[in-house]
């Protein structure tokens, strides 16, 4: 007897990673010469989240019809959305008036990361 919908999404899901992660959606109204003047010290502040493992992606999306330069994502690992709110307030693009954002609460359920280490010549490919 096949299984009800319910069931079968109660299969499919129950070893899904169900990790809460916050999404920030930066928009952008800035030129790409005032972008520019800030990027060093954003870029800093990003990778000083990632240092401390608070960031798990970051980058700019592209261009679209109407979109005005510096739009954003960010996907943090904060313990709620207002933390979430206050990394994302000390971006030096959000601090400068560069950027608005918005968070948004994601659950990551399924996906795949692959690395490739060569010893051979140390390095190191990500997939």
């Amino acid at each position: 007897m096949p299984a009800s919908g319910e069931e079968r999404i109660r299969e499919l899901t129950q070893r899904m990673l169900r990790k809460k992660l916050y999404v920030v959606l930066s928009k952008g109204g800035a030129t790409p010469e005032q972008i520019g003047a800030v990027l060093p010290q954003h870029l800093e502040y990003m990778i000083g989240l990632e240092k401390k493992g608070a960031l798990f992606a970051s980058g700019p999306l592209g261009a679209v019809p109407g979109s005005k330069a510096g739009d954003g994502l960010t996907i943090l690992r904060a313990e709620n959305a207002d933390e979430a709110r206050e990394i994302a307030s000390a971006d030096p693009f959000v601090v400068n008036k560069l950027r608005t954002f918005e968070v948004r609460e994601w659950t990551l359920m399924e996906g795949s990361f692959g690395v490739t280490i060569n010893f051979s010549d140390q390095s190191l490919k990500i997939a």
